[in-house]
């Protein structure tokens, strides 16, 4: 083989490696459409059937995707409302879906798992839709796959000794880190006193960490083990807790104020004076 049949050889194998390149290329050239997840994370879907981990969920929590209408047509042309409707099929039995509203912006499913699904992780098809494919897009499917435990967050309870007076208010902070994919309702509550059955309604936003005041108010000096709880209201499973020692005084203003509610009983010659230290108690407390 001379010089030039040798560069002629080489020109071919070029020409082949390009039309091989150019040819896997193809079927992404004829579908550049792709889906943009801004709900409850940020990605991007480009290809059909594609497995996309949404994260963890509480059985029974209700939780959303939400999609951008806007994408690519085959061209490159950007459609900023190219996907109209958006579309669960292929839940797992007895989970509830709604698909999205049509022709906005942004497109939402709602998607509620069982509330007494096992612990597992479980998939289902999510479809963006070009309604009438009037902007030549189609549809673009691709798998969701959702992790259901109750382990869906995290709980700090502070401080865990807490010093205080007989009848003065003090506050628990509880710390929840929400670690699922659902902006949850959750209850806060406290057991290991009698007749203390105060309940605190709280939201946490998935994949953020809030705190939460709780105030608790004892009537008697003492030694308290009590137990903070939180619990969501999807599902009872969903639960944590945290022991908190309270310790309650004693002091000389609430003995005063005690002097005006008929706790104390001493001789009628005394009344005057426990009188004047009832009112220093009020003056004081106000």
């Amino acid at each position: 083989m001379d010089f030039s049949d040798w560069l002629r050889a080489g020109t071919m194998l070029k020409i082949s490696f390009i039309f091989t390149v150019a040819a896997l290329m193809l079927p992404q050239l004829a579908s550049a459409s792709y889906v943009s997840i801004i709900q409850p994370f940020n990605t991007t879907v480009y290809s059909q059937n594609a497995v996309v981990y949404i994260g963890k969920d509480g059985p029974g929590q209700t939780f959303y995707i939400t999609i951008s209408a806007a994408t690519t047509n085959s061209t490159g042309v950007v459609n900023n409302l190219g996907w109209n409707k958006f579309v669960v099929t292929g839940l797992p039995q007895g989970w509830i879906a709604q698909n999205s509203s049509l022709y906005n912006p942004t497109l939402s499913v709602k998607i509620t798992p069982s509330s007494g699904a096992p612990n597992g992780t479980y998939r289902f098809n999510l479809t963006a839709v070009n309604i009438g494919n009037y902007s030549k897009l189609g549809a673009l499917r691709f798998i969701a796959e959702v992790n259901v435990t109750p382990d869906v967050f995290k709980l700090g309870v502070s401080p865990s000794t807490a010093q205080v007076s007989v009848s003065e208010p003090t506050d628990i902070y509880v710390s929840i880190n929400n670690t699922g994919v659902s902006d949850s309702l959750f209850l806060i509550s406290l057991s290991g006193l009698p007749a203390y059955n105060i309940t605190q309604s709280v939201i946490a936003l998935h994949h953020t960490t809030e705190t939460f005041t709780y105030p608790v108010t004892l009537g008697e000096p003492g030694v308290y083990n009590v137990n903070i709880s939180v619990k969501s209201v999807a599902s009872p499973l969903i639960y944590k807790q945290s022991s908190v020692r309270i310790i309650t005084q004693a002091t000389l203003l609430n003995d005063y104020y005690a002097t005006g509610s008929g706790i104390i009983a001493f001789p009628i010659v005394y009344e005057p004076v426990y009188a004047v230290m009832y009112l220093i108690s009020l003056i004081l407390r106000h």
